[in-house]
């Protein structure tokens, strides 16, 4: 079965963009604009722990 990324929702109009897929208890995560198309791999918990102190800085700041 082929992966199903997803384009992140915040991507405009330009050529780069951030895609994720989750499979086999690991998320991957690639930008669209990266030559070498290099992957990004981690578990759902620590994503999930990156996206929440990601936005807990943000309404901080």
């Amino acid at each position: 079965m082929a992966d199903r990324w997803q384009k992140s929702s915040y991507c405009g109009e330009g050529e780069s963009c951030v895609h994720a897929t989750a499979t086999g208890g690991t998320v991957r995560l690639t930008e669209s604009g990266d030559p070498t198309r290099a992957i990004l791999r981690t578990t759902p918990t620590t994503w999930a722990a990156l996206i929440r102190t990601v936005k807990e800085d943000a309404n901080h700041g």
